[in-house]
């Protein structure tokens, strides 16, 4: 998922992109899951 601006779940969008590459001194991980927080929701939403 890929979000490029601000709003709802409708900003939400759907991309096939490269996999990563790791530069110099860097390690690729590999995650499996990913949280929200409720601070979050409100910050897509421009709400403070």
């Amino acid at each position: 998922m890929q979000i490029t601006e601000f709003g709802g779940p409708e900003v939400l969008n759907v991309v096939d992109l490269p996999d990563p590459v790791p530069g110099d001194g860097q390690q690729l991980v590999d995650g499996s899951a990913a949280g929200v927080n409720v601070a979050d929701t409100h910050h897509r939403l421009s709400r403070n």
